[in-house]
């Protein structure tokens, strides 16, 4: 789509609570999202960092470019009307989570992952009272039910623009407790996207680098990074 707009600004709003909330005008018309709805946010931090993403755009607009306003689009287009499913999801990375599976070799690996998994699993049993089984291998260990309710219980205080970040961290690092300390400011987003790739980064060391797959991990880490800032700006 062509660029059709001047100037992207940030305006404010009357929200039902007390607290205002903030639009994003072109040339002074507000912005809705794809489902029609007004993109409203919860902070001007937010709404500057999207209404900057809109300002950025040449003489054609580009969505894949604009992750956060990709973030609060699905904000309000879906997590808003579904909660209850969004968290059900989230929560599988929970059930299967990626730290809970170290190598089974070669010995090196497996320390490397053990030495760096194992304080973030002590940490999320201790922050929600989710002790979670680990094993070496692939092959699905079940988890207690009592520490995936606690991880349910930690995923739905998110507000709905934490619940958008923390899925696509999930997503991209297979792991929910990942992706909680991301949000929790217990990690940032490299140590995230590192700690996801222990295995991958060994791997490189031994064999050398594959630049299709170095181009992906770009990718994927430059996702990450915005996911957590997503999450930083809608608190802000």
């Amino acid at each position: 789509m062509k660029r059709f707009y001047k100037a992207a600004t940030v305006g404010e709003v009357a929200g039902e609570s007390d607290a205002p909330l903030f639009e994003i005008l072109l040339d002074g018309r507000p912005v809705k999202t794809p489902g029609r709805n007004v993109l409203r946010l919860p902070t001007p931090a937010l709404a500057k960092s999207i209404a900057a993403e809109w300002a950025a755009q040449d003489e054609t607009v580009d969505p894949v470019s604009m992750p956060h306003l990709r973030l609060a689009n699905a904000v309000l287009d879906g997590i808003a009307a579904s909660r209850d499913e969004v968290v059900a999801g989230i929560l599988r990375f929970g059930e299967h989570d990626a730290l809970c599976y170290c190598a089974e070799h070669p010995p090196e690996l497996v320390r490397r992952q053990r030495d760096a998994w194992d304080p973030l699993l002590a940490w999320a049993a201790q922050r929600y009272g989710a002790r979670l089984n680990a094993t070496a291998g692939l092959v699905h260990i079940d988890q207690p039910p009592e520490s995936l309710a606690a991880l349910r219980k930690a995923v739905a205080a998110q507000d709905d623009f934490a619940l958008a970040a923390l899925h696509m961290i999930a997503s991209i690092t297979g792991s929910l407790v990942l992706a909680l300390a991301v949000a929790e400011g217990r990690i940032d987003a490299a140590q995230a996207f590192a700690l996801s790739r222990i295995d991958e980064d060994y791997q490189a060391e031994k064999w050398g680098l594959d630049a299709e797959a170095q181009a992906r991990a770009q990718r994927l880490a430059r996702e990450l990074g915005e996911a957590a800032a997503f999450i930083a700006a809608a608190r802000a």
